[in-house]
């Protein structure tokens, strides 16, 4: 998108006309993330990253999938890539979870460079972030946020897993599994994911210890390191903290209660397993992508609740997706604010602005819109069950990862929609919507119009 605007400073003005080419940012993030996905699957064609042939779609689809931190994968990673092509994934997957501004900068910095007033807005749509000042603290910030979690939970893996696997496995896997994690990505060395670990406390523990990291947001992180005090906090960090508890705890007797006899996940486990593996299902959604029971022996009930939670997502400003927590949270406050006609919506003491209420709305009901444009598509393409389809759907736009196992058996024109999800799920439908229209204030003011609605 273009943006035409006399009135701007004279850097980049075009010299007959006068007048300044200024990119929107949220058009540089998506061809920052498009650039990325060409050069990885560029990297994965290479011969030394595979250990079977694949096709350029297939190729495509791995990048984009890691790219966007979802998971979903058309060939087994642990089996169709080689060292080389694991190693490209995870990097893929750290550029993507953190962000490739944060790359920029923090390497622009490391080089003596200067951030400029293009490049701090960018970064300002990139972190969410309403101060551009404060953007090179805090891409240090989650740089080094980053490497001390993921430094942590990798050598709790690699201890659990030496023993039996032996140092140089044990080494590769706990990085790889470290990085997705973290990013909330959700990619495996194996293709039943972490099933065969579905009662061992310390990798359930450590892997979703890893991805709640991530997925709460490094402002909140940061807002807890800063005041370390709950009346302190910032709105958005007491919504994010309570809303985490709120969902995690909702969802884990949920599926603890609707599992507990069922024959093909929680009944065969011990006391102990059932809820491991139930808090592992539980938070899982929230974007990360792993799975210790088969997705696909769920009942039907928890299934749907599993929809919901993904379409729910994770923080602002983190390695998760969908429309995120608090963005869910505005919607219920305000629905319920209306129907209780209050003219403001309050949260611990603090009146949200009518703007955040407008945009959750927008979040809402474009990634609404583009998951039923979608399923409507792939019903088309696809000879599948309309459950799985939905599942897949849902999954992508969620950069989740989480499959009924459609994904191996996607169409050509299948896994195109499914690659469209996960691109537009990782960037945020709003960032791309922003790129497709140019915003323009209207100079004149109509008569308002009531209109009959319900």
């Amino acid at each position: 998108m273009i943006i035409w605007h006399p009135s701007v400073s004279p850097i980049e003005r075009k010299p007959k006309a006068g007048k300044k080419i200024l990119a929107a940012p949220p058009l540089i993030l998506c061809g920052s993330f498009l650039l990325f996905i060409t050069l990885g699957t560029l990297a994965l064609k290479l011969p030394w990253s595979t250990t079977q042939p694949i096709t350029w779609l297939e190729s495509l689809f791995t990048v984009t999938s890691a790219v966007t931190v979802t998971g979903l994968v058309v060939v087994d990673t642990g089996t169709a890539y080689t060292p080389l092509g694991q190693i490209i994934i995870a990097l893929l997957i750290q550029l993507g979870g953190l962000g490739i501004m944060t790359f920029a900068i923090v390497t622009l910095i490391a080089l003596g460079g200067k951030i400029g007033f293009l490049q701090r807005t960018v970064a300002k749509e990139a972190f969410n972030q309403t101060d551009a000042s404060t953007i090179m603290a805090t891409a240090k910030s989650v740089f080094l946020f980053a490497l001390i979690v993921e430094s942590l939970g990798m050598l709790i893996l690699f201890i659990r897993w030496a023993e039996t696997l032996g140092w140089q496995t044990s080494l590769f896997h706990s990085f790889f599994y470290t990085i997705s994690a973290f990013n909330n990505a959700g990619f495996a060395l194996s293709s039943d994911s972490l099933m065969p670990y579905v009662d061992d406390p310390t990798v359930n523990l450590t892997i979703t210890a890893l991805f709640i990291t991530g997925g709460l947001g490094f402002t909140v992180w940061m807002d807890l390191w800063q005041k370390r005090c709950w009346r302190q906090l910032s709105t958005y960090s007491k919504m994010m903290l309570s809303g985490t508890v709120i969902i995690n705890g909702v969802a884990l007797l949920a599926i603890y209660c609707i599992e507990y006899h069922n024959p093909n996940t929680l009944a065969p486990l011990s006391e102990g397993g059932k809820w491991l593996a139930a808090w592992f299902q539980a938070v899982t959604p929230r974007t990360a992508g792993f799975n210790t029971l088969a997705i696909d022996q769920l009942e039907d009930a928890t299934t749907a609740l599993i929809l919901v939670l993904m379409f729910i997502g994770g923080g602002s400003l983190s390695t998760a997706s969908g429309i995120k927590v608090v963005t869910f949270m505005v919607l219920v406050m305000a629905t319920y604010g209306f129907l209780e006609r209050n003219q403001d919506i309050h949260v611990f003491q603090r009146r949200i602005a009518t703007d955040t209420i407008r945009k959750a709305l927008a979040m809402g009901l474009i990634s609404i819109g583009v998951t039923w444009l979608a399923i409507f598509l792939l019903l088309l393409t696809e000879n599948a069950p309309m459950l799985d389809v939905v599942f897949e759907a849902v999954s992508a736009l969620g950069t989740v990862g989480l499959s009924r196992g459609l994904t191996g058996e996607l169409s050509d024109a299948g896994e195109v929609i499914i690659i469209f999800l996960m691109f537009m799920g990782r960037l945020g439908p709003l960032t791309v919507a922003y790129c497709l229209a140019s915003p323009h204030a209207k100079r004149v003011r109509h008569p308002e119009a009531r209109l009959a609605i319900g």
